[in-house]
């Protein structure tokens, strides 16, 4: 783990943080990571910088091997946990496919606002978190990966990504390190 810095204008993506989801189970205490996620948005909104709240409502298309269901979603499976306080200036992000940038908007919102840097949290981590973290790195973006801010349905995809995926893509850190340094250098 080894997070070196954050850019003047760095935005927080928290990754389908949502009723639906966090009732699965999940490799890490779901709690927990509600609770980092919820002081990094506390943390970037104290400081003006911003913060993109990201729910998923589907599936890409396409056939795969692991079944999918295709049903509806209950009422109130999209709705992000409160714990996350949502706020009137956070950007909100549906999203359709594991990735929040795939025709979404994303990419141009972050953009308009001079964006250079991701700090990027959720579940699950082998999913949702590192399609994300993939794109925002393709897309030129430097990445920062909170770990304790993120879990998995299973733990060794989680371990998978966090110590042979996010070293070559980005940074990895704890939720008091990116704190640290938010309070130190923006």
């Amino acid at each position: 783990m080894a997070v070196t810095t954050l850019d003047p204008t760095t935005a927080l993506i928290v990754i389908d943080l949502q009723k639906g989801i966090v009732s699965r189970p999940a490799a890490h205490p779901i709690d927990g990571v509600v609770k980092q996620a919820s002081a990094l948005a506390d943390a970037f909104r104290r400081r003006g910088l911003p913060v993109v709240l990201v729910n998923v409502a589907g599936g890409a298309p396409g056939r795969t091997e692991q079944p999918r269901s295709h049903r509806e979603f209950p009422a109130g499976w999209t709705d992000l946990v409160p714990e996350l306080n949502r706020q009137p200036q956070d950007h909100v992000v549906t999203k359709h496919t594991p990735g929040a940038f795939t025709n979404t908007g994303l990419e141009a919102y972050l953009r308009a606002l001079g964006v250079t840097q991701v700090v990027i949290v959720g579940v699950a981590t082998s999913n949702g978190v590192e399609v994300t973290a993939r794109q925002a790195y393709e897309l030129g973006f430097n990445v920062t990966l909170a770990t304790d801010a993120m879990t998995d349905l299973h733990a060794d995809a989680h371990a998978y990504s966090v110590t042979r995926i996010f070293p070559r893509i980005g940074e990895t850190g704890t939720t008091r390190e990116i704190v640290d340094l938010l309070e130190r250098s923006v």
